[in-house]
């Protein structure tokens, strides 16, 4: 891509674009275009892809997201339609709107950091939850990250959890540490082997006083590396974020100058329930595998990646 297109609700620096893919070594002429080349030359060779179009634009979020690694691409994008297939659940078309979520409030924030980076923010008072409570919560998590997957373009990700309204006690009691493990692995790189959207996170700060917020961070440590599980922070006050968020970017509740959160909530409600988004999820709940014709290939490791083609091949 030549820009960045205008969005409703993500907006970019005016050199985001150059800074970005100068940071993953791809701001060359023709640089980034030779890595979606060799993605999608890829893409087709994959007996166990079902769906074997994908927009470049697309592509390239992804290779961005894989931190500029070509190689690490083809797992994520391996690793997000095996996903799809594994667990469906996570996909299931599901009404945003539903009185489920009626007591959380979330969104990406519209204005990137000065560093581009993209704030997710969450501001929850869920006081009873069940199982359908947490899996609506995935779900809708679910399709907005592939709705930033199609538009967004950052070096990464930041989560803010304002929980000070959230009975945390009952969070923690009833958390599925397997759905929750899913979620983490499809949002974040270095998660593990095969992250699935493959988000870097650059810090998660959650805002609570209450003291079982120690058992929740020991749930997130449990199911995450040790690098992510180290970024993790709380804080009793909003004024202890500015420290590591700039406070204009933020909503007007945390002293930022961004619109409300209730007003961001609701952009995104409705465009996360829009006839375009709706059937962009359609469309891309195709891209799944069919593991019976995945490709077996002994040299299939860390280091060398997903079988196919390679951007580079060095050998002394």
């Amino acid at each position: 891509m030549e820009c960045l297109p205008d969005n409703p609700l993500l907006k970019f620096h005016p050199d985001t674009l150059q800074y970005v893919r100068k940071t993953y070594n791809l701001d060359q002429p023709g640089a980034m275009d030779d890595a979606i080349d060799i993605l999608e030359s890829w893409v087709q060779k994959q007996q166990h892809f079902i769906k074997k179009e994908f927009d470049r634009d697309y592509l390239e979020r992804t290779i961005i997201r894989a931190k500029g690694s070509v190689e690490r691409a083809k797992e994520r994008l391996d690793k997000i339609c095996t996903s799809r297939t594994l667990i469906p659940h996570f996909f299931t078309k599901f009404d945003v709107k539903s009185s489920l979520l009626a007591d959380s409030c979330d969104g990406f924030l519209p204005t990137l950091t000065k560093d581009h980076y993209r704030v997710y923010l969450t501001s929850n008072s869920i006081q009873e939850f069940n199982q359908e409570t947490f899996l609506a919560l995935y779900q809708c998590f679910v399709s907005m990250l592939e709705y930033v997957c199609r538009f967004d373009y950052s070096c990464g990700i930041i989560l803010v959890l304002d929980l000070r309204n959230m009975n945390l006690f009952d969070c923690v009691k009833h958390i599925n540490i397997s759905d929750l493990s899913h979620t983490f692995s499809l949002l974040l790189s270095g998660y593990n082997f095969q992250s699935g959207y493959g988000f870097r996170l650059k810090g998660m700060h959650i805002i609570t006083s209450s003291k079982f917020v120690d058992s929740l961070v020991a749930i997130f440590k449990q199911i995450l590396n040790k690098k992510v599980g180290e970024r993790i922070q709380v804080f009793r006050t909003v004024e202890e974020v500015y420290d590591h968020i700039e406070k204009d970017i933020l909503p007007e509740e945390y002293g930022g100058k961004e619109m409300s959160k209730t007003e961001l909530h609701q952009k995104w409600l409705d465009i996360l329930s829009s006839e375009d988004h709706i059937e962009y999820m359609t469309n891309m709940n195709e891209a799944k595998t069919i593991e019976e014709l995945r490709m077996k290939n002994g040299v299939k490791s860390e280091h060398l990646g997903v079988p196919g083609t390679f951007r580079a091949l060095n050998m002394d």
